[in-house]
């Protein structure tokens, strides 16, 4: 039996009701979210407006987003290794910022604060004098690999898992800084933080991003010290946490004169962890069960599970490698950090460099075009993390499963939209096992909700319903912290959710039932 596949989009005001509740704009403020991936950034301004949401929202509460700077991001090789040319990450949020009072000024209006998200477990090691000592970094060096053994030699694997609730990656903080010849004097500011530090000369650590380095208590909510104390590293290798909606500071005055902002804007924490902030955005209500739903945060990488309100750090929870991070509010996302969109973009670039220039949209279609069935990788491998040759990695992939994949950019395509669709689905199934947790609702936000077959076919792998958007979820996260911080909003979660529901359209995907 089969069906005609289904898409149909959501209603705009869904929510609409305790959107309008929890806004109460406040003329002329606007918050600027520094929002950063690995592979490109953005400076956005955003607006929480009374009225006028999107178009056929009935003129509800929501949230406005204009993006003022977008720049490019990614790992250049410098002295022999895979790092962040930080120094251009930050002259370009310069850029942004400026760009944000100069946009905000025209329209006569105010920049409250700041938030900065970004991707996690990366850090700078700043000494004493406030300077950056080398380029950071990034987790897709292999050089923590070796520093994985050393580590479980200390600290063994399952006690690091009950206290810390981390999936195991090779590039968690913890072996990262395991690596470090030389840590005297220094202290390590995650990503976001290390931003905010130049911005506001206040060193802080967000608890959102503090819970992806292996080091944090997931029940405590601190730093598991002892952890720190058993590899030699010092109490106050990181500076003090702070939680999303506290103030980090206020921006120094040379800054404040170079970007045309007052020196009093605040720098507000918020989900700095960008996934924690894309979380906070997925637009579930109470008509989708406020709490019963998953989500897919879908970008270079796929952050795919629940939110719970307690940590799960069972050995079957360890065993299956599923991480228990902090979201907003205090709540735990459940989840598992998978291969994502990495895989299709690597393509297209070795296509691009090969001559062939193929779109987005014309890959998509001719992969949706070919039949169902055909080879799967494990998205999730570590072959997988370096970028170059991706094609032919995949390839070799399939091979060693005994199968065999065309030399063609189409087929290729199908295989990671397949695999990547059926990971989802054995992810979340055993998520729910592991939670004790029943979803009906997929909730798909990022860049990945543009994606009209990797959503299907995840509609039909999970036999769930997928709702796919917001787009700009990180972005919508990180300003409506700013804006609960500054009173603009009320509520909880679930307030900003509507308001994220009012603001977005969103697309619906039903289980194709010939593929179930």
């Amino acid at each position: 039996m089969s069906t005609e596949r289904t898409t149909e989009t959501a209603p705009a005001q869904a929510g609409a009701v305790s959107a309008a509740a929890a806004a109460k704009a406040v003329a002329g403020s606007v918050f600027a979210a520094v929002d950063i991936g690995a592979s490109s950034g953005r400076v956005i301004l955003g607006r929480v407006i009374e009225g006028g949401g999107v178009e056929g929202s009935g003129g509800e509460a929501g949230v406005q987003l204009e993006v003022v700077h977008r720049f490019p991001n990614g790992v250049v090789e410098i002295d022999g290794g895979l790092r962040w040319d930080f120094h251009a990450l930050f002259a370009e949020v310069l850029k942004g910022l400026s760009a944000a009072a100069t946009v905000a000024a025209v329209q006569g209006e105010r920049v409250a604060s700041i938030g900065i998200d970004t991707w996690a477990v990366d850090y700078g090691l700043v000494n004493k004098a406030g300077e950056l000592t080398a380029q950071p970094f990034s987790y897709r060096d292999d050089r923590s690999r070796a520093a994985v053994e050393p580590v479980h030699r200390k600290l063994d694997p399952a006690r690091l898992y009950a206290t810390t609730g981390l999936q195991f990656l090779q590039f968690n903080t913890i072996y990262q800084l395991a690596s470090e010849p030389d840590l005297d004097g220094v202290q390590a500011l995650l990503i976001p933080d290390l931003i905010a530090f130049l911005l506001t000369g206040q060193r802080r650590t967000e608890a959102t991003n503090a819970s992806t380095t292996g080091l944090f208590d997931a029940v405590a909510g601190e730093w598991a010290t002892e952890f720190l104390t058993a590899l030699g590293l010092r109490k106050d290798l990181f500076p003090p946490l702070v939680q999303p909606g506290e103030t980090v500071g206020t921006l120094l005055p040379a800054i404040a004169a170079q970007v045309g902002l007052p020196q009093d804007t605040k720098v507000v924490a918020v989900g700095s962890h960008d996934t924690a902030s894309a979380v906070a955005a997925v637009p579930a209500t109470a008509d989708d069960g406020e709490e019963d739903f998953a989500y897919i945060s879908s970008g270079t990488w796929s952050l795919v599970g629940l939110e719970l309100k307690h940590p799960v750090l069972t050995e079957a929870s360890r065993e299956a490698n599923f991480t228990n991070e902090r979201g907003v509010d205090g709540t735990i996302r459940y989840l598992r950090n998978m291969g994502g969109l990495w895989l299709l973009s690597e393509c297209q670039r070795t296509w691009a460099a090969e001559g062939f220039n193929l779109e987005l949209p014309g890959l998509l279609d001719a992969a949706a075009a070919l039949p169902p069935g055909g080879p799967q990788i494990n998205a999730d491998g570590p072959y997988f993390i370096a970028p170059d040759n991706m094609p032919d990695r995949i390839r070799a992939a399939v091979r060693r499963t005994g199968e065999v994949l065309p030399n063609d950019p189409a087929a290729i395509t199908r295989c990671i939209m397949d695999s990547l669709a059926a990971g989802y689905a054995r992810t979340l199934r055993d998520a729910e096992r592991l939670a004790d947790r029943s979803v009906d609702v997929v909730h798909v936000v990022g860049g990945g909700s543009q994606n009209r077959l990797l959503c299907q076919l995840t509609a039909d792998a999970t036999g769930k319903r997928v709702i796919a958007g917001p787009v700009e979820a990180t972005a919508l996260g990180n300003v409506l912290v700013q804006a609960r911080a500054a009173g603009t909003v009320d509520g909880g979660l679930g307030e900003l959710r509507a308001l994220v529901a009012a603001s977005s359209p969103l697309q619906v995907f039903v289980p194709e039932l010939s593929r179930l």
